[in-house]
């Protein structure tokens, strides 16, 4: 039994990854196997999955960073597109607008990234580069015994998954004029967009945060990637900021 303790791991895991065709992450699919396989060392079985999609690539793929899939299911997998269910029509139904005011509050109360936050959206700016859904500063307090220079955070927004490299591609404009910027988008999204923004979002200093677009009442805001700071360009911070300046700034 000890012999061929592997070739039983790897049957089952190969087991488990053909029967999710959205695949499975490496966390979850260890897990199973030790419920599946209680009497196996858990670091057997972590030193028999580790590197499944290059034993057997034939047979396993990795669609996103940490994700097993059956090779049977990546023709499938590419050609369905991700929105073509009924629930995304609900999300659809719900209004993005409807996910501003929660994320400016969770910007100010939970992440603590701004001191104060507005739901924008629209056109407001008036410019083809586009309006931010949320924009937020943080001041420094009267408590603060070191004083932090004054930042500007603007946020994009998509309660679909449509069109999530154009989220991306909006919040890299608005670092034009912020100090951080953050894309905002489904947690259902796929795991292979969700994987590609994270990668993205490291590379150009943008923050990515999930959220439940089905539930305006309680979206569960997850950070995936915090925004990194830099600096913006001055006569765009301007001049943008003068247009909501009373909000903002009352």
């Amino acid at each position: 039994m000890d012999m061929n303790i592997g070739e039983t791991i790897a049957a089952k895991a190969l087991e488990i990854i053909a029967s999710d065709p959205k695949g499975i992450r490496y966390t979850q699919l260890v897990e199973r196997l030790v419920a599946e396989l209680p009497f196996t060392n858990k670091n057997t079985i972590h030193g028999t999955v580790w590197n499944l999609e290059t034993r057997i690539p034939q047979q396993i793929y990795k669609p996103a960073r940490g994700v097993f899939r059956h090779a049977k299911f990546k023709e499938e997998a590419e050609e369905i597109e991700p929105t073509s269910s009924s629930s995304e029509s609900s999300e659809e139904d719900i209004g993005e607008d409807r996910f501003y005011e929660p994320f400016a509050d969770w910007l100010v109360n939970e992440l603590e990234e701004c001191t104060r936050a507005i739901a924008l959206g629209g056109n407001r700016f008036r410019d083809k580069w586009g309006t931010p859904d949320v924009v937020g500063i943080r001041k420094p307090r009267e408590s603060d015994i070191v004083k932090p220079p004054l930042e500007i955070l603007s946020a994009e927004v998509k309660s679909d998954t449509h069109g999530l490299i154009t989220a991306f591609g909006q919040a890299c404009s608005y670092k034009l004029f912020s100090h951080r910027s953050y894309v905002v988008i489904p947690s259902r999204s796929s795991e292979d967009d969700i994987a590609r923004l994270d990668a993205l979002g490291r590379i150009f200093g943008i923050g990515v945060i999930l959220f439940d677009a089905e539930r305006p009442s309680q979206p569960n805001f997850e950070i995936r990637v915090r925004a990194s700071r830099l600096e913006p360009d001055m006569f765009y911070v301007n001049k943008y900021l003068k247009i909501i300046e009373d909000e903002l700034f009352a």
